[in-house]
C-alpha cells in the first residue's frame, strides 16, 4: 500500500474464517477476503477498510498455510514440476460502498527433489504462507515462470487494488 502512495493502518482479523469443502478457489478467497474486511469494518465504521486473503490452488484443490512440517512437504511435492493458481481475494468496505474482487497468477515450479524440500522446509520459511511457500523468500528458487501479477503471489495485488480504490474515491 505504501508502494502505491496510500496511508493505511494495519489491524489483522482475529476471527477464523471459514468456507464450506468443495468451494471453488475463487469463490473462497472472494469469502474469506469478505470475512476479514466485515470483522474490521465493524470496529472502523467510518473508515476505508481493505481485507485480503490468499491460497494457492492445484486444479480445484486449495492449499492454505500448511498445519505441519508433513503436510508443507505434500504441498512442495504436489507443487513440484507443474504450474498452479495463486487467487488473492480482495473486499474494500468504505462507509457507503462495497468492492470484492479476486487477481489469479499462474506461477510454474520447477522439478522439486525430496531433499531439496527438506531443506527448505527446515528453514521455517514455509510454514505461515499459502502452499508453503514464499515468492519473495527463499521459495523464489523454486519458480520457473510466473503469469500474472508477482505482487498478487505476494499475497496483495497491489496494482489493481490501486485503480480499485481511485475509482472509489473518484481519482
Amino acid at each position: 500500500m505504501t508502494l502505491a502512495g496510500f496511508d493505511f493502518l494495519s489491524v489483522p482479523a482475529i476471527k477464523e474464517e471459514k468456507i464450506t469443502g468443495g468451494t471453488a478457489p475463487s469463490d473462497a478467497v472472494l469469502m474469506l477476503s469478505r470475512q476479514k474486511a466485515e470483522e474490521i469494518a465493524e470496529k472502523y465504521p467510518y473508515n476505508t477498510v481493505i481485507g485480503a486473503d490468499t491460497v494457492v490452488a492445484l486444479g480445484n484443490e486449495i492449499m492454505g498455510k500448511p498445519e505441519n512440517e508433513q503436510d508443507a512437504f505434500d504441498m512442495l511435492k504436489k507443487l513440484s514440476g507443474k504450474t498452479h493458481t495463486v487467487l488473492t481475494g480482495v473486499c474494500v468496505i468504505s462507509p457507503d460502498k462495497q468492492i470484492n474482487f479476486y487477481e489469479k497468477t499462474e506461477v510454474e515450479f520447477y522439478p522439486l527433489g525430496d531433499d531439496e524440500i527438506r531443506q527448505y522446509i527446515a528453514s521455517g520459511e514455509p510454514m505461515d504462507k499459502a502452499g508453503a511457500y514464499g515468492i519473495q523468500e527463499k521459495g523464489a528458487m523454486f519458480v520457473k515462470r510466473i503469469n500474472g501479477d508477482f505482487y498478487n503471489v505476494v499475497g496483495l495485488p497491489v496494482a489493481r487494488l490501486a485503480r480499485e480504490l481511485n475509482a472509489l474515491t473518484g481519482k
